[in-house]
C-alpha cells in the first residue's frame, strides 16, 4: 500500500485534500482511481484513506481508519555519522531510515577524508533529506526522519549528551562483553545516540572525549566493517533489541 506524508493543513474534518506532487503521483504515475486506498501519514500517525474524488488539480481522500498502523520504534535512534566519501552517505540514510532511525546527524570528524565547502552544505543536506523522505515512504514510516545540518564533533557530543545513552562502536574494543552489557541500557532508554566513525576511523582523542560525555564504547564483532556497514549494523542491532523486547520480555 502506498504511503504519503502531509501536514494538518491538508485535512478538513475526515478528509485529506492532496495537490501538487502528491496529486500528480497518485493520478498520473500510480493511475489510482476513486475507491482506491492508500496511507496518509500526518503528525507521526498513519491513517487509512480512500479516494472519493479526483480532479485535474487535487485528490480528495476520506479517512476510513484513524491511526491505522504504527511503524515507529519505541526507541528514538540518533545516528551521528562521520562524513564518508562519495555517495556512501546516501546509502547510509536510505538503509537506516528503513531500519527505523529517528534522526541522522552528519558529523565532521578528525579523520574524515571528505571536506564539504560551507556554501555546498545546505544543498547536500537538502538532497539527503529528500532521500530520507523517499526511504520513509517506501518503508511505510509514520514520520520522515530529519537529516540534521552538518556539525562538528564537539557540537555532536553536546547534542548527544541530552539523550539517554551514547554508544560508540570502535574497532579497537576487544570482545563483545561491552556490547552485551549495553543491551539493557538500550531497552530502558527512550533516546540513544550512535556514533560511527568515517573511513579512517575515530581519532583516539575523539573516543576519549566521547567517554568524558558518558559515551559507552562497544564492539560490532571481530571483523573490521566499512563505515556504511557499521552504521547499518549498529542501527539494526538497536532496532531489533528495541522491538523484540519492547513488550516486557527479558533478554
Amino acid at each position: 500500500m502506498f504511503n504519503f506524508f502531509t501536514s494538518s493543513d491538508s485535512r478538513v474534518n475526515d478528509c485529506y485534500y492532496l495537490s501538487g506532487n502528491d496529486h500528480n503521483h497518485i493520478k498520473n504515475v500510480l493511475r489510482m482511481q476513486v475507491g482506491d486506498t492508500f496511507l496518509v501519514s500526518e503528525s507521526g500517525k498513519s491513517n487509512l484513506c480512500q479516494i472519493t474524488e479526483l480532479t485535474p488539480t487535487s485528490v480528495t481522500a476520506k479517512i476510513i481508519e484513524e491511526d491505522y498502523q504504527s511503524t515507529e520504534l519505541p526507541l528514538k535512534i540518533y545516528l551521528f555519522q562521520g562524513l564518508p566519501k562519495s555517495d556512501k552517505m546516501e546509502l547510509i540514510i536510505q538503509k537506516t531510515v528503513e531500519l527505523g532511525v529517528y534522526c541522522i546527524v552528519p558529523v565532521e570528524m578528525s579523520r574524515c577524508v571528505v571536506k564539504i565547502e560551507e556554501k555546498k552544505k545546505k544543498n547536500k543536506t537538502d538532497r539527503w533529506q529528500a532521500i530520507s523522505e523517499s526511504a520513509a515512504k517506501q518503508s511505510k514510516r509514520n514520520i520522515i526522519p530529519e537529516v540534521h545540518s552538518i556539525i562538528s564533533f564537539k557540537e555532536a557530543l553536546s547534542m548527544a549528551e541530552k539523550l539517554d545513552a551514547i554508544l560508540i562502536p570502535y574497532e579497537a574494543e576487544n570482545g563483545m562483553e561491552s556490547t552485551r552489557s549495553a543491551m539493557p541500557e538500550i531497552l530502558k532508554s527512550e533516546s540513544i545516540a550512535i556514533f560511527i566513525g568515517p573511513e579512517g576511523g575515530f581519532d583516539p582523542k575523539e573516543i576519549e572525549a566521547a567517554i568524558r560525555h558518558n559515551g559507552k564504547v562497544i564492539s560490532l564483532g571481530k571483523r573490521i566493517l566499512r563505515t556504511e556497514t557499521a552504521a547499518i549494523t549498529a542501527v539494526a542491532m538497536c532496532m531489533l533489541h528495541s522491538e523484540m523486547y519492547s513488550e516486557g520480555e527479558s533478554i
